[in-house]
């Protein structure tokens, strides 16, 4: 993975991005759209961002917790709807 400077340009590797993704590159890694992305952020639904400047970046670490809540609240929900029958 390239690490992109906040410029949009390749950054040198000073290891100060390590661990961080720009929304075209976390779009690629979940198949998603960019335009996806920036609709769950303004509707406060998607993975949590930081925002330097006019760029957006997101924590892998944060996606990743995003991603195990995501799976946890669906497989509770099917574990309510299958003890209400």
């Amino acid at each position: 993975m390239q690490n992109i400077g906040l410029d949009g340009t390749a950054a040198d590797d000073t290891g100060l991005l390590v661990g961080w993704l720009n929304r075209a590159e976390l779009a690629r890694e979940l198949a998603l759209s960019v335009d996806t992305l920036q609709r769950w952020e303004t509707r406060r639904m998607g993975p949590p961002c930081v925002r330097v400047g006019r760029k957006v970046l997101y924590r892998m670490e944060a996606v990743r917790d995003w991603l195990r809540d995501q799976e946890a609240r669906k497989t509770g929900a099917n574990r309510a709807v299958a003890g209400r029958r």
